[in-house]
């Protein structure tokens, strides 16, 4: 069975939730700590085993190019100044062993249509799919390898998935699961951001996704619905009337970065796990609440 060896990180939206923090930055840059989002996100697929990182940018997104790229000056600098462990930070953002593929996406005309942006890059193989402002947290094992194993177990397309308070099913891609004989969950149909007493489940679908390569297929054929978007939900709703598509409740903790409050839940979170700032930190909060 093939292996994960590509993701795909859709990072051409415009992030108007932070604004005006995001008018000339990506929401992709903002950092968590000490590093930037795309990075967490980039470094759990090289995790999985993705060799190929495929961004798919728009406008104004150069500075996630130039993040992974090199820094000569930056470097240069560091290195006179006997800074070994920040050049040693710097040097490494990735394994030099992992390449970074930069496609342009023209038009903001949805999740669906960024995907299939990647299509020639990424073939005749399946591949990840990461929105990087889901951070998703697991010290042993990121998602994207947690998927991988679950690609290899079941041969089925993975959404991953988390249990959503009812009440907020209309926030959501929600999908409608059976449990296969292996323990499983199959899904059945998806339905995009349904009303609480419309929706099949409490199951959610998060921003990880391993899919086939018959997603293209399936996008190609997806006709553009409000304001002219793709929607990648329907062409998972076509793909699951050819193809097994499996839901995983995925292990780790989910922040929701493209909303200030979870982005600031995963900074305060991420700054009390530091090794550098942890204890420090945490000695803050405790005098900030007496």
């Amino acid at each position: 069975m093939a292996k994960i060896r590509k993701a795909v990180f859709p990072v051409a939206g415009l992030g108007t939730r932070f604004l005006p923090a995001t008018k000339a930055s990506p929401k992709e840059m903002l950092p968590v700590v000490d590093k930037p989002l795309i990075q967490y996100a980039a470094e759990e697929a090289e995790a999985g085993g993705a060799e190929h990182l495929i961004f798919i940018t728009g406008r104004h997104k150069r500075s996630i190019e130039d993040h992974f790229d090199k820094n000569y000056e930056l470097e240069t600098e560091l290195k006179e100044a006997g800074k070994d462990k920040l050049l040693k930070l710097v040097q490494n953002v990735l394994p030099e062993h992992v390449d970074c593929i930069f496609l342009r996406q023209p038009e903001a005309l949805g999740l669906g249509h960024a995907v299939l942006c990647a299509k020639s890059v990424v073939g005749n193989e399946p591949f990840a799919i990461i929105l990087a402002d889901d951070l998703i947290r697991n010290d042993a094992k990121g998602v994207v390898e947690q998927m991988a194993e679950v690609y290899e177990r079941t041969g089925a397309s993975v959404l991953c998935v988390q249990e959503v308070p009812p009440s907020e099913t209309d926030k959501y891609g929600i999908v409608a699961t059976e449990q296969q004989a292996d323990g499983s969950l199959r899904v059945m149909s998806m339905v995009e951001k349904p009303k609480p007493g419309d929706a099949p489940s409490n199951l959610a679908v998060v921003g990880r996704y391993l899919l086939s390569p018959t997603i293209f297929e399936k996008l190609e054929q997806t006709r553009p619905g409000a304001g002219g978007e793709i929607q990648l939900t329907d062409a998972i709703a076509a793909l699951l009337e050819e193809e097994p598509v499996v839901a995983y409740p995925f292990e780790g903790k989910r922040y929701d970065c493209g909303s200030k409050e979870g982005y600031l839940e995963a900074t305060v979170e991420y700054a009390l796990a530091h090794a550098d700032l942890g204890e420090s930190f945490r000695a803050y909060l405790k005098q900030l609440a007496l």
